[in-house]
């Protein structure tokens, strides 16, 4: 499987495991009733500090996926995978799981340039598919 498979595939098990963290602070600060129910009413109580960051940085890390995975499927389609494609995957994959506990941590301009990274990372994969 080219390298650029394998961190698409690692992005998604991040993105498992964020969801799941934050659905426990959700639900260290809600209980389980709440979170069972069909929430139409805003939740009681607002997460911890972190969990209200966890949950912002989960967030971020959905608006990129899609354009991250779709950049990397076309990339496999065309069977383009050279060192553009690589750097690309890479450069998302690890920027994407920084990103969680800078962001967690509250750097903010740090957090700003590795979210960057991340979206130089999916224009990589983008420019070795079409130019590469």
């Amino acid at each position: 499987m080219p390298i650029e498979l394998t961190l698409l595939a690692w992005t998604v098990v991040l993105g498992l495991v964020h969801l799941v963290v934050v659905a426990q602070f959700f639900t260290a600060a809600n209980g389980l009733g709440y979170g069972m129910s069909p929430r139409d009413t805003p939740p009681p109580k607002p997460m911890s500090l972190l969990g209200q960051r966890l949950e912002r940085a989960y967030k971020n890390l959905v608006e990129t996926f899609p354009f991250a995975a779709a950049a990397i499927l076309i990339s496999a389609v065309l069977n383009r995978h050279n060192g553009s494609t690589q750097w690309g995957a890479q450069l998302y994959f690890w920027c994407r799981l920084a990103y969680v506990p800078i962001y967690a941590s509250g750097i903010p301009v740090i957090r700003t340039l590795v979210w960057l990274g991340s979206v130089i990372g999916i224009v990589l994969v983008l420019y070795g598919t079409v130019w590469g």
